[in-house]
């Protein structure tokens, strides 16, 4: 080709072609994300008014129009049907009525037993026998049920451990604990479930059970009792001691015994809702690409007057969301929006089993395979005070960039040295962490579809974690503003790069 025939051509070509537009520069935006801002709304989000934003109540609500008041100024589009709030449904029982007869003695409720009521039905039982499986644990090293077939029976179950079982796990996910006793025992086809206890008399138990979302369930829980060891002895007779300290020692001896126990259960159920809230900043030649931001607004309420105020589980990833959507916002307004869509999401129902999360990710707005990735919030306000290191006022804890896409580290830790220059601690990246703070947080829910995502997060504050002494006074401001800064900038970072996150890493899983 001829220079002068190449040169007629470029005056041809449109102009962008000769010179690409210059990135717009993030860090006036990012400047407006300021700890006066982020108190301002977090001495609200936490505020007594608020009532500890307790999922379905109405502390929840009023903190649901607060946060849909500031996307609407922000100048945000509704993100769900025309509105800012997307309604899912939550559940709560109260207990009517319970009975438990044996052998024509009637017990007393308190006294010698309790329902648990979030897996009980209405229903009343009548058994000519029970068995006994000693402590109900089934793992990789014993099966209390041996060979006893238990379907549709109820079973006696002891609390607890016998001498010397080193579980594999601990907490709720112990096979010792009570959800993997009732799980083995409805795995086996049991019919109900007595767990002997102690500490009987015990106080009654709130006439409202726990919120729950799934009312309707593909398999029924056996209904289940906590009682006494006198009612057990009861349902056992004279042999009981000696099978319960069998037990004890290890070996559970399951067998039946014969017996009439009538149990009795009635519950009524309430109907409740809870929302999340959705805002949406367009983008601009990407816009059918997404990025969610998230941070669950919900916290524990309160307990007769005491105020569970939340402040930073998740009062500061709630505001910092607010602060980010604001900078992004002012950035459109000024012709510098960014390429991709973003949907800022404030979730509720965390606390109680991420069901705010879970119910969008199975609800989507917009495809999630359209989704670059998740950025959620849960606590950047505090200083771990179990961290001994010398940086405690300039870290965060960064967790899931090493997992579902190998474009997540690199993006995270190329714009943290440019801007904002935290510490980026991987602890809790570790397969073996104890907490599995990686399955805890709302972006787990985008993970299971998926989405690559990253979690920001301050460190367990054992002192006042899921306390009444969580509150605003409380919050590292300038430290709080700095990590908000670094999730503005990794945003800015994935809604204006040129692809989306790759998906290239497997999913950890919760075994």
């Amino acid at each position: 080709m001829s220079r002068n025939l190449a040169i007629a051509l470029a005056l041809c070509l449109p102009w962008p072609t000769l010179a690409q537009k210059k990135p717009a520069d993030p860090r006036p935006y990012a400047a407006t994300i300021t700890e006066e801002d982020l108190r301002a709304h977090l001495y609200t989000i936490a505020g007594p008014e608020m009532e500890g934003r307790e999922t379905a109540m109405e502390g929840q609500r009023k903190a649901a129009a607060y946060i849909e008041e500031q996307f609407r100024n922000l100048g945000l589009k509704p993100g769900y049907n025309g509105g800012f709030q997307m309604p899912f449904p939550v559940y709560r029982d109260s207990l009517a009525e319970a009975r438990v007869v044996v052998n024509g003695k009637a017990w007393g409720l308190n006294t010698d037993f309790q329902p648990v009521m979030q897996f009980n039905a209405t229903a009343t039982q009548y058994f000519s026998e029970v068995a006994f499986v000693g402590h109900g644990i089934v793992d990789s090293s014993r099966d209390d049920y041996g060979a006893l077939d238990v379907r549709g029976r109820a079973v006696l179950i002891l609390d607890g451990a016998p001498a010397g079982y080193r579980p594999a796990r601990t907490g709720f996910m112990s096979p010792a604990g009570l959800y993997a006793k009732i799980r083995n025992a409805q795995q086996r086809g049991a019919a109900a479930i007595l767990l002997v206890g102690a500490g009987f008399p015990r106080r009654a138990a709130g006439a409202n059970g726990n919120l729950f979302t799934e009312l309707f369930k593909p398999v029924q829980t056996p209904n289940s009792y906590i009682v006494s060891e006198s009612l057990a002895k009861a349902i056992v007779g004279d042999e009981w001691e000696a099978v319960r300290e069998k037990a004890r020692e290890g070996a559970p001896a399951p067998r039946t015994f014969r017996t009439e126990a009538q149990l009795h259960f009635r519950k009524e159920t309430q109907f409740l809702q809870s929302t999340n809230v959705l805002g949406v900043l367009e983008g601009g030649d990407l816009k059918n690409e997404w990025l969610v931001l998230t941070a669950h607004y919900d916290h524990l309420g309160k307990r007769g007057d005491v105020i569970y105020y939340g402040a930073d589980d998740d009062g500061s990833g709630t505001v910092g969301v607010i602060e980010i959507a604001e900078a992004f916002a002012k950035a459109k307004a000024e012709g510098k929006g960014p390429r991709r869509s973003i949907l800022f999401m404030a979730v509720s129902g965390e606390e109680k089993g991420l069901w705010g999360s879970e119910y969008y990710t199975d609800h989507p707005t917009v495809p999630l395979d359209s989704v670059t990735a998740n950025l959620n919030i849960d606590m950047i306000g505090r200083i771990d005070t179990e961290r001994k290191s010398a940086d405690t006022a300039n870290y965060v804890y960064v967790v899931g960039d090493d997992k579902l896409s190998t474009d997540l580290k690199p993006a995270s830790e190329a714009v943290n040295a440019k801007h904002t220059k935290l510490t980026l601690d991987y602890k809790f990246n570790d397969p073996n962490d104890t907490e599995r703070i990686y399955f805890r947080s709302d972006h787990y829910n985008f993970a299971r579809k998926g989405v690559p995502i990253i979690f920001y997060y301050d460190g367990m504050l054992k002192a006042d974690y899921h306390k009444p002494t969580d509150t605003p006074d409380k919050i590292h401001y300038p430290l709080l503003a700095k990590r908000a800064r670094l999730v503005f900038h990794t945003a800015w970072e994935m809604v204006n790069r040129g692809a989306m996150m790759k998906r290239d890493l497997p999913l950890p899983t919760m075994e």
